[in-house]
């Protein structure tokens, strides 16, 4: 069986973790080998830059932070990933790179010099190795933070961000979807749970990633 690649993006709660967890138990059932994982925090080291870059006060620049995450996706992507998908598993990835362009590309503000760093680092680190299916979960941000603010969470560094910057990330999204249709399939976070779930089971199925074959 041919392995694949399927990534799930979207603002502060959206409902990725959730929607992921879903959809590996439908394909487990189905018989098919599910890897499921995230960005940052994949690896034995991601889980050490994870800790650095979304809890706590630390004040970084948009650069640094950029580097970190691609650190995190290098070691991701070579142990991980590809080796994966290699193996015929299917993977579910809790953000990828498009993250990493909607907060540090956009989120701070538009930087276009940030947004072609971004580029020449996926080229660098990743290569030509891209989703076959990129799942945006869109939310409205107030309805998203109302969501993802719990008591228990410790993750807050960049859901503490003001208002302003999480509508960019939202538009910011909304653009790289509308850029690259064939890859991405946009989603209304704001249905209930089981009806995203049937809805992303259609879009894998019309989409043809459950064939033997890569299509």
């Amino acid at each position: 069986m041919a392995g694949r690649f399927i990534t799930f993006e979207g603002g502060e709660g959206s409902g990725k973790s959730t929607q992921i967890k879903l959809l590996a138990e439908e394909l487990i059932k189905a018989g098919r080998d599910v890897l499921t994982t995230r960005e940052p925090g994949g690896t034995a080291e991601g889980v050490k830059i994870r800790e650095i870059l979304v809890t706590g006060n630390a004040d970084f620049t948009r650069t640094t932070e950029t580097l970190l995450f691609f650190a995190d996706r290098c070691e991701h992507v070579m142990k991980k990933i590809m080796p994966a998908v290699k193996a015929g598993q299917i993977v579910l990835c809790d953000r990828f790179a498009d993250s990493t362009m909607a907060y540090q590309g956009y989120g701070y503000g538009d930087n276009p010099d940030q947004q072609q760093l971004i580029k020449s680092l996926y080229k660098e680190v990743v290569g030509d190795f891209k989703p076959d299916l990129t799942i945006l979960l869109d939310v409205p941000v107030e309805t998203g933070l109302s969501r993802s603010r719990r008591a228990d969470n410790i993750e807050v560094r960049f859901e503490n961000k003001e208002l302003a910057f999480h509508e960019r990330l939202r538009q910011a999204y909304l653009k790289m979807a509308n850029d690259e249709p064939e890859r991405f399939a946009i989603v209304d976070a704001t249905q209930p749970i089981p009806e995203i779930h049937d809805q992303i089971m259609k879009i894998i199925e019309q989409r043809g990633l459950l064939k033997a074959e890569k299509v």
